[in-house]
């Protein structure tokens, strides 16, 4: 019994291209390199811009899909990049990127600034609005949800860091 993702092929787009030894896989486009160390119960072919997984035994089929998922990662984002939005919600509530630091000023009675990791660029298209891209979707997303957690958003008012598209469910308040 094999996985049904692990089975698919990941093609590589033109101007990418992947190397790989023994177990370490890097993939190398316009936007960047990213290396991963494969498990060794999964063997990897790559012919003709084709990458291909097949495990070693039995134990190794959950393994299979998963290392097939951060592969297709890793091809899609050297490619076109990963993004995530963040919205601040509150008065008062600004975000400003100078270089690689993030600059929130988002009620507490200091400014929290917060530097950014190789490889991760943060963009604020207006003071409510902050933009995280690069070519790592675990690193992006992670660092987005780091940000987020400084404030996150309150079930009463809705004040705070949210994901762009983000619904929160507001509490009714007290009763007299």
């Amino acid at each position: 019994m094999t996985s049904r993702v692990a089975t698919k092929p990941i093609t590589l787009p033109a101007g990418t291209e992947a190397k790989i030894n023994k177990h370490d896989v890097t993939i190398k486009g316009k936007l960047g390199e990213i290396s991963l160390t494969i498990d060794p119960r999964v063997s990897i072919d790559l012919h003709d811009n084709v990458i291909q997984l097949k495990p070693e035994n039995r134990d190794a089929v959950k393994i299979t899909g998963t290392t097939r998922a951060l592969l297709n990662n890793m091809v899609q984002g050297v490619v076109v990049g990963f993004e995530r939005k963040l919205e601040l919600v509150g008065v008062g509530y600004r975000a400003q990127a100078q270089g690689s630091v993030l600059d929130l000023a988002v009620g507490f009675s200091h400014p929290v600034k917060m530097t950014m990791p190789a490889g991760i660029k943060v963009e604020t298209p207006s003071q409510t609005e902050i933009v995280i891209k690069g070519v790592n979707r675990h690193m992006v997303s992670q660092i987005a949800a780091n940000i987020r957690a400084i404030r996150p958003p309150e079930p009463y008012k809705g004040k705070g860091i949210r994901y762009a598209g983000e619904r929160i469910i507001l509490k009714e308040g007290k009763k007299k």
